[in-house]
């Protein structure tokens, strides 16, 4: 090949290499979320008690890829504080278990845009184990030092009960919806419902599933 002809092709592969980029670039987006969740512990038979909704939070990265001004693939990596809690009341004292389940979550949904600002999606997702935690408070009476410590052995005997009965990883569907706000700052809403028994092995059909609602800011970059 003639060195004028090789310099005009290195030139436009150089053009064309820089032309992709530009438009990988520009249908590429990451970003970063944060906000409030509100979960509980879906279960036909448990020996802890009633189960109710716990607040939480969340925090996250994602990925946003466009394929077409309407459609869109988006993958996350997030860290939530989830779970539930039991709370029981006497004679003006309640007692409150906090269940701590901190949990990496990777969503990967399908979006579609209705309009430019305002978007739609849903998807699978998976979670793992990073910690249980388990916190009681108590309200309407003062605790001394040894009921302190019965509390704290209670605590670590309801962790060793959750972490030892329940899986490590769980897997589920969720869907939700995005506004934007401003520029690259966004609204996020969802809701997430476990599909998979939490409930390592279960002796006569107990199941045990994670749902959690979280709302909350992002900014594209």
């Amino acid at each position: 090949m003639q060195p004028k002809i090789l310099i005009n092709v290195k030139k436009l592969l150089l053009v064309g290499a820089v032309a992709l980029f530009g438009a990988v670039n520009a249908q590429t987006k990451f970003g970063v979320k944060a906000g409030y969740a509100l979960s509980t512990m879906n279960v036909n038979e448990n020996d802890l008690g009633a189960l109710k909704s716990k607040s939480g939070f969340y925090v996250g990265a994602l990925v946003e890829h466009s394929l077409t001004e309407k459609f869109a693939l988006q993958a996350e990596l997030q860290y939530a504080n989830l779970g539930a809690k039991v709370e029981e009341s006497e004679s003006g004292i309640t007692v409150t278990e906090n269940i701590n389940m901190n949990r990496i979550l990777l969503p990967v949904s399908a979006k579609y845009f209705v309009t430019p600002n305002f978007g739609i999606y849903g998807g699978p997702f998976v979670s793992f184990k990073a910690s249980n935690k388990v916190k009681i408070k108590v309200k309407g009476t003062s605790v001394d030092a040894g009921t302190q410590d019965e509390i704290n052995e209670y605590e670590k005997m309801l962790e060793d009960y959750i972490n030892g009965g329940l899986k490590s990883s769980e897997f589920g569907l969720f869907f939700g919806a995005e506004v934007k706000v401003y520029k690259g700052l966004f609204a996020d809403a969802r809701y997430s419902f476990g599909l998979s028994n939490q409930i390592k092995d279960p002796v006569d059909g107990e199941k045990s599933k994670l749902n959690f609602f979280q709302v909350g800011l992002g900014y594209k970059f």
